[in-house]
């Protein structure tokens, strides 16, 4: 068991000199910043992108890497959708975070600026998660969009079409634990 298993574990002070905030911040492109500067080692980022996660008592986001943590800004969503492909299971996307999934495209609706937005990591640790079709992903979308009579927009999963909202979100929405 890592100490970031045991909740008393967040409410530890930080050590000596130090704070728990940070000036890390993940932008609306999904990349990390530091003190405004990118994070520019490749694993660096892809290991931040898999610490994501909330305080378990405050609910803000921080990045947990099993044996220290700190909270960190979210310009945007937490989570990327980077790639969607469409499986005999269902959409299977692929995260920010390098993980997959099926799509629960329940959980979905179009915003006002047409971007695909949904909720990810439904079973994760104070999940679910916000997240945000990238275009790669979202034009990987074409060959199960059907256009509804009413002008709306539909996933067509299996043999189901699932009506995707526009404007607002639909479905539970996240709340900190």
């Amino acid at each position: 068991m890592k100490p970031v298993d045991d909740p008393n574990f967040y409410r530890l002070p930080p050590p000596p000199g130090r704070s728990r905030e940070s000036t890390i911040v993940l932008d609306a492109g999904g990349r990390f910043l530091h003190d405004g500067a990118p994070v520019e080692h490749p694993r660096l980022a892809q290991a931040m992108h898999s610490w994501i996660s909330r305080h378990p008592y405050d609910g803000r986001y921080i990045l947990a890497n099993g044996y220290d943590w700190t909270y960190f800004a979210v310009e945007d969503a937490p989570y990327l959708v980077a790639s969607a492909e469409n499986t005999e299971a269902g959409i299977r996307i692929r995260l920010s975070d390098n993980s997959t999934e099926l799509w629960q495209v329940e959980s979905s609706y179009i915003d006002a600026a047409g971007i695909v937005r949904t909720q990810v990591k439904h079973s994760a640790a104070r999940g679910p998660y916000p997240a945000k079709f990238t275009r790669h992903a979202q034009t990987a979308l074409a060959p199960v969009l059907e256009a509804l009579p009413d002008g709306g927009i539909a996933i067509r999963c299996g043999d189901r079409a699932v009506e995707v909202p526009t404007g607002r979100p639909i479905g539970p929405r996240p709340t900190a634990p």
